[in-house]
Parts: structure tokens; sequence; C-alpha cells
């Protein structure tokens, strides 16, 4: 039900000027809503301004030199639409394959980024490795940020600030999106790996971008890997036993699904399948 830009409820902006004037009346009760999928889990009587129909925040642009992305996309859109860059393999893989079908189908890029208790989202480690960037728009302006700076500060994003676009750059490097997903968590993945690396005509990478995902509460970058990685050849065995000895810095999760040290015992085989996929 749509409210008056007044009231509670839903408000339905049709412009991002008239979400942010709405969520600046609405004031801390007010929130930006887009795919809902997470606030139907868990509703919570907040005054909401849907973004959905502002149709700015749909559009992905592919220009030359990087990938614009509306923050209101959806996991399906965003994978169809990068399906022919193979410079962007391993994030039109995070999107195809997250959750289920339907999810996917409303889901979209910046509720997935936004939701700062949901550890098993898919595009935030694919996005890490492709050394993404987002901007945040509010009554001061707008902001870029890394999108590593922004996970550090989403879960006190400042009310009348929303998540508006994400920059992707394009880079000629090989990658791979995997995941290992249990049926009974609902598809969601017990850990993710994302891989995205350039290897010089010797098969020995030049520089290379490892993110770890639904293992720790928040994706990160797996820097003691990646400096390991550099100048040996990028071989899945060998980098899957160099990643066996480098699990001691992770603090993972315990989930109902499985305890925390069965994600980081995974690690490496999930290492090993994301090297092979990004060199096949």
């Amino acid at each position: 039900m749509a409210g008056s830009a007044n009231g509670g409820g839903l408000y339905l902006a049709t412009s991002l000027p008239d979400a942010l004037a709405a969520l600046a009346e609405r004031g801390a009760a007010g929130a930006p809503m887009a795919g809902a999928t997470w606030i139907m889990r868990r509703p919570d009587g907040r005054a909401y301004v849907g973004l959905s129909r502002i149709a700015a925040l749909r559009r992905i642009a592919v220009e030359p030199d990087q990938v614009r992305i509306g923050a209101c996309a959806t996991h399906a859109e965003l994978a169809a639409a990068l399906a022919d860059l193979p410079e962007c393999r391993v994030l039109a893989e995070a999107a195809g394959r997250s959750a289920n079908p339907s999810v996917r189908a409303v889901a979209t890029v910046g509720g997935n980024l936004c939701a700062h208790d949901f550890a098993a989202a898919d595009l935030v480690p694919a996005l890490l490795c492709l050394d993404a960037a987002v901007e945040v728009t509010g009554p001061g302006g707008t902001e870029r940020l890394s999108l590593a700076d922004f996970l550090a500060m989403r879960a006190g994003l400042e009310p009348g600030r929303v998540l508006t676009e994400l920059i992707v750059p394009r880079q000629a490097v090989r990658s791979a999106h995997t995941r290992l997903p249990l049926r009974v968590a609902g598809d969601y993945p017990v850990a993710m790996v994302s891989l995205a690396a350039t290897v010089d005509g010797g098969g020995r990478v030049e520089a290379v971008r490892l993110a770890v995902g639904s293992v720790e509460p928040v994706a990160r970058r797996w820097p003691e890997l990646e400096e390991r990685l550099q100048g040996q050849a990028l071989d899945p065995d060998s980098v899957a036993q160099a990643a066996k000895g480098l699990l001691d810095g992770f603090q993972a999760r315990d989930g109902v699904e499985v305890p925390g040290s069965y994600r980081v015992r995974v690690l490496p085989a999930l290492v090993r399948r994301a090297v092979a996929a990004a060199l096949a």
C-alpha cells in the first residue's frame, strides 16, 4: 500500500529527488526499499520509501572502461547484462547463481550490498575482487566510496542517504565465482570464493584479487593468499595448497547449518575450483 510523503507505511517514489525528499521528511524512521526480499523475511514496521519505480536506478550502462550499475537492478538483470563481458564473468556468475530464480528476479544489487547482517550475499566478494566502487547520494550530494569502505560503514549509514550506483572497472582479467550451497540453507552458500587475476605469457600471476564471502560476518579480500600467489604459476592444485597454509586468519561464523570451522575447511577446495574455472 502506498502512503503519502508525510505518512508511514510505504511511499513509492518516482524519481531520486522525490525519494530523497520523502526520506528527509521521515527522518530516522524512514528507510529506502528496493526488492524487499530481506524486509519480507524480517518486517520491522518502519516507514519505507520504495525505489523500484525510479528508472535511473535500474539502468546498467556498459561503457568502454567501466560498467555502471543502478542499485535497483535485479540479480537476473545484472547476469543478463554481463553475459557477453568476459572480464566481468565473476560478477555475472555471482548474480546468476545466487539464491534461486524467484529471488534473483526481484532481489536488487543495492539491497544485496546494504543488508549488513546478511553474510551470504553473493555479489559482495565478486565486486570486491573486481575493485568496484559505490556511489551514495544524500541531501549533501553524491559521494563515491570503495566497496570495502562502504561495507565498513553501511550499518551506520545516516538517514536519508541512499546507495544509488556501482561502478565496476573493465579490466582484462581471468575471473570466476565459486560457492558451496546447502539445500537446507535455502540455496545460500556456506562459503564463497571470487577470483580475478591477470597472468603473463608464461602463466604466472601478475596481479590477483581474491575475496571470500559467507565465512566471516562480512566478505573481505584474502591479502595473505594474494601476496603468496604474486609471480607464481596460476595452477589450481598449487594455489589450493597455498590456501591450506593460510587459514588461521579467518574468524569464521557459526550457523545453524554448519559450524564456522567447516566454512574455513572448504576454502582450499573452493579456491582450486575458482582457479580452474578462471583458466578455462
